[in-house]
């Protein structure tokens, strides 16, 4: 397997150091050819030193120069990626990389793109989000099919596949760029037609999230009609 890791990161010195140590031992015991970047999205922590302590030769760090957001983040890692699959994954590692195995099989089977989704039956939710969190995850799935985008139970889940050539033409159009990008690039995909799966995963809550319920929440609303203007204005349009 031939695979990018994108791990977009903000003030992650006490997660990102496991996380990377997770993934390299993983991808090593499979024999992969890989990379991981990781986009410091303006860190004022020591992320960026514990990246680089890591010592992997296969790992780069590209550095915003501003804070500019997951979305951003993601799409810029995804840009800059070099081999055939990409993988997005959250740097807390809440979905585990072992998940990896069943995504790739689900590549193999025709899929342009995999995503992760807590909110399926079968999925194994090890440890449970708090509540007020766990509200704006079953709202928003809601809000999207209602206003935009039908057919997904969980949209936010930060692990998701792409075969390379999908997520790149989808990142050159994405257009948001914070919580909400999620959203976004599930909406080209289908517009241009992709083939996605959505696959229940093991999920494990871990503190620190960045996203602040009542802000990003509203934010989020707010994204779900832009996506709705942007593609009534040609922005998802391909030439």
């Amino acid at each position: 397997m031939n695979i990018s890791i994108v791990i977009p990161a903000y003030n992650e010195e006490k997660r990102i150091g496991p996380a990377l140590r997770s993934i390299t031992d993983y991808l090593r015991e499979k024999n992969c050819i890989y990379e991981i970047i990781v986009v410091d999205d303006c860190s004022s922590d020591e992320t960026g030193g514990v990246v680089s302590a890591h010592g992997d030769p296969a790992l780069r760090i590209l550095r915003n120069d501003t804070n500019r957001g997951k979305g951003y983040s993601v799409k810029r890692g995804i840009l800059d990626a070099r081999h055939p699959l990409v993988l997005f994954s959250d740097s807390d590692l809440s979905t585990p990389i072992e998940e990896l195995d069943k995504f790739v099989s689900y590549i193999n089977e025709g899929y342009d793109i995999v995503i992760a989704s807590r909110n399926l039956k079968e999925s194994n939710i090890k440890v449970e989000q708090p509540f007020y969190r766990q509200a704006l995850g079953k709202t928003f799935p809601l809000l999207v099919n209602l206003f935009i985008l039908r057919g997904f139970k969980d949209t936010q889940c930060g692990f998701k596949l792409f075969r390379a050539e999908a997520a790149k033409k989808i990142a050159r159009l994405q257009t948001l760029e914070r919580f909400s990008f999620d959203v976004e690039i599930l909406y080209i995909a289908k517009k241009m037609g992709m083939k996605i799966k959505e696959a229940p995963v093991v999920w494990i809550d871990k503190k620190g999230t960045k996203v602040n319920p009542l802000r990003d929440g509203l934010m989020m609303l707010i994204d779900i009609f832009k996506i709705r203007y942007n593609n009534l204005s040609g922005k998802y349009e391909t030439v």
